[in-house]
């Protein structure tokens, strides 16, 4: 790179930083846990803490896409994943909630990893945004979760 560039990269912001070691710390309280029935019972009440700990409009989300995704699917495991409330099954990842407030954005979202069964030819949604969870959208969800396993 010459003198006259300027690099544009910064590294990781604040936000990500604090997912990065939210991670670590949820990795090392899973190691700790002792029975497998242990493990699920600390995860889902990890989960519903983080939850509450919610700014207001995120918090009703979470808890309404939380009763949704368990509603639809009940074998998926509430887990935490880079400090957000997330659902596995058999241990691997398919959905997650992610605050407005946790990266500053301005909508929360609920994301699918590559685990969940979404795929649509070449190219699909794998993350959606949400502003409110209305009775349309607690439908869409369910559907999509249920695909997601299927």
């Amino acid at each position: 790179m010459s003198s006259t560039e300027k690099s544009t990269y910064e590294g990781f912001s604040a936000e990500e930083r604090a997912a990065m070691k939210d991670h670590a710390k949820e990795q090392k309280a899973a190691a700790r846990r002792g029975s497998r029935a242990d493990k699920a019972a600390l995860a889902e009440k990890d989960v519903l803490a983080k939850i509450a700990e919610m700014q207001d409009s995120d918090r009703v989300m979470a808890e309404r896409v939380h009763a949704m995704v368990l509603a639809s699917v009940p074998e998926l495991a509430p887990k935490l994943w880079y400090g957000m409330p997330a659902y596995a099954l058999d241990g691997k990842l398919i959905c997650f909630f992610q605050s407005a407030a946790k990266f500053k954005a301005r909508y929360a979202t609920l994301g699918f990893s590559d685990n969940a069964n979404l795929d649509e030819g070449s190219m699909w949604a794998a993350a959606f945004a949400l502003t409110e969870v209305t009775s349309e959208v607690e439908e869409r969800i369910a559907a999509l979760v249920k695909q997601a396993v299927s």
